[in-house]
């Protein structure tokens, strides 16, 4: 006898009915849940950190192995800024080598993760607007493929980019981001890559932080506990601090796309807490 034929012959189709309920809302909410991606912000820092084996990259690799197995993985990365806004569509992305000075070991590394054409497809049908455009050139860029080496080592999940619209204002950069919501409940992990605090031009390399440094990495951090988006959109109202860490926008920017993405019952987590070379922080975080 089977469970249905017994239920039905002993207990009666109503209870069955309920049992069958409750186990189709089990299995849909698992589903649900499973489906929900994370989306996370990385501080990428130096390029150096795809072939090093540091606390950071330490850190990358562990999350890679809790996270629930992205469908495709979404970047937005400091180092690719189009005019209007652009997604890799080709079935191969290139390694992008977009730096210089750097030691052979790493201008021989390569991050051969397949593209996504379907997923690119499906991130400008969310836009509805026809401004945005696939690209067939670009690839990944180390703020994309240097944190995933050592986070998706096997390199086995689809991966593209979206660019960054440098004639966007940073409140059209959240509207921009608001359009990718969807696209965690198919499975993508969007990841925005990029540094909160970042000035080449005052590195310090015996490593210590700067004052202003630690101070405006901590603002940040109680801006997004205390969901003040708006004030991190207008972070140059935050002071000296702010314009020290923030002498250009592309490295902020990736933070933004993220924290737009969080939804209200949602917490951030931070991790890789530190200030590199005095005056680039390594602060990332994990929603959901």
């Amino acid at each position: 006898m089977t469970r249905k034929d017994f239920f039905l012959t002993t207990v009666g189709l109503p209870l069955l009915n309920m049992e069958l309920k409750a186990f189709e809302n089990e299995i849909i909410g698992n589903t649900y849940a499973a489906a929900i991606m994370p989306v996370l912000f990385v501080g990428h820092g130096s390029p150096m950190n795809a072939i090093e084996n540091n606390t950071i990259t330490q850190n990358w690799a562990k999350l890679g192995r809790e996270l629930p197995v992205p469908k495709a993985i979404l970047c937005i990365s400091a180092h690719w800024q189009t005019q209007g806004t652009k997604v890799t569509a080709m079935e191969h992305p290139k390694t992008i080598h977009d730096f210089g000075g750097f030691p052979k070991a790493l201008f021989d590394a390569q991050y051969p993760a397949p593209g996504s054409p379907e997923f690119a497809q499906l991130t400008i049908e969310e836009f509805q607007s026809g401004h945005v455009n696939k690209d067939f050139e670009w690839g990944l860029d180390h703020g994309t493929w240097s944190v995933l080496k050592p986070m998706f080592p096997k390199a086995n999940i689809p991966t593209f980019q979206l660019s960054l619209d440098y004639t966007a204002t940073l409140a059209q950069h959240i509207e921009i981001a608001k359009h990718l919501q969807n696209l965690r409940k198919k499975g993508v992990l969007i990841i925005g890559s990029g540094n909160i605090v970042h000035n080449l031009g005052l590195l310090n390399w015996e490593g210590k932080p700067f004052d202003w440094a630690i101070e405006f990495d901590e603002t940040v951090k109680n801006k997004i506990i205390n969901n003040d988006l708006n004030a991190l959109v207008n972070y140059n109202k935050l002071g000296k601090t702010a314009t020290l860490s923030i002498p250009t926008e592309e490295h902020y920017i990736p933070l933004l796309y993220t924290l737009a993405l969080k939804q209200n019952n949602e917490q951030a987590n931070f991790f890789n807490e530190t200030i590199e070379m005095g005056s680039i922080s390594m602060r990332s975080l994990k929603i959901g």
